[in-house]
């Protein structure tokens, strides 16, 4: 692999990561599966592409978290107000993302940023090199794992993780969870939607298709992280979400290196989730077969020194 493929994996990564702390939030700490990740995102890159072609890169960011803020309401409403199965409300908030998308689209499928400056241009105005994009994917990312961090060892933060953890316990305690659910999945689509926008301006270019399969993206990074690098304390989970999201880029960047078609991304990226996940049951029936191959070989052993 050539040292810039291997570059622009770290910067993919590390941006992805951001929308893996979104999905972590709702997907570990409030346990939900919240299907709206795959319309935020778009949401965010288009923001941040409508913002950009007005001049205002650094400002569609911060609208892209607002309005990402926004859709993960729509599917807390969903589920919390109307009673809708959290599911099937993350699924009717990215349906109606994507019209709210085409909207801010004005009604175009894609467009391009051509000859439109982006944060990363404007980066390299500060900070010349090979290496600009990279330092400002690594700072908004380092940014973002901090406030989360931050936020979730506040009272607030400790009560979106009991709601994820026993939501009838919290209420029993009188503690509004539909408060926290809100809180939990807007914050969630916040990170989701600045990635997507950050994306957007890396690659100079949105599409209203392009959050399809995001879900399984930072599904895929957070549990390789959780698999790989450990979930001993909140903060060493943090930073394994974002290292299994680098890693993953990286996964795929040799899996298209040996010359894999860059249609299959999504059947391999449903393999690697497959396969982290089933990790617990692998191993298990691994030990189970170990055990028994063992305690057979000595079975075998000592019928053969009794004869």
């Amino acid at each position: 692999m050539s040292i810039l493929a291997l570059q622009g994996s770290f910067e993919l990564g590390i941006i992805y990561a951001i929308m893996a702390l979104g999905v972590f939030l709702s997907f570990r700490t409030l346990n939900m599966p919240d299907l709206t990740v795959d319309g935020s995102f778009v949401t965010g890159a288009a923001i941040s592409v409508v913002l950009c072609m007005s001049g205002h890169p650094f400002l569609g960011l911060l609208l892209a978290f607002v309005f990402g803020c926004g859709a993960g309401c729509i599917a807390a409403f969903l589920y919390t107000k109307l009673k809708i199965q959290a599911l099937l409300a993350g699924i009717l908030a990215m349906l109606a993302l994507y019209s709210i998308n085409l909207k801010i689209l004005s009604g175009r499928a894609n467009i391009a940023l051509l000859n439109k400056a982006t944060v990363f241009s404007e980066f390299e105005k500060i900070m010349s090199g090979e290496y600009s994009r990279l330092t400002l994917a690594l700072l908004v990312m380092l940014l973002c794992l901090i406030l989360l961090f931050l936020f979730l060892n506040t009272r607030l933060g400790f009560l979106v993780r009991a709601t994820g953890d026993n939501d009838q316990m919290v209420r029993a305690l009188g503690v509004n969870t539909d408060l926290t659910v809100f809180v939990g999945l807007a914050g969630a689509n916040g990170f989701v939607a600045l990635s997507g926008a950050m994306i957007a301006q890396y690659q100079s270019f949105v599409d209203v298709s392009m959050g399809v399969g995001m879900v399984v993206i930072g599904l895929a990074s957070v549990i390789i992280g959780e698999v790989v690098f450990g979930i001993r304390t909140l903060l060493r989970r943090l930073i394994a979400v974002v290292l299994g999201s680098v890693l993953y880029r990286l996964i795929i960047a040799f899996a298209l290196e040996l010359g894999m078609p860059a249609t299959d991304l999504k059947l391999v990226s449903a393999i690697i989730v497959a396969l982290a996940m089933s990790t617990p049951v692998l191993k298990k029936q691994f030990a189970v077969m170990k055990r028994k191959f063992f305690s057979h070989r000595g079975s075998s052993k000592g019928n053969g020194q009794w004869q």
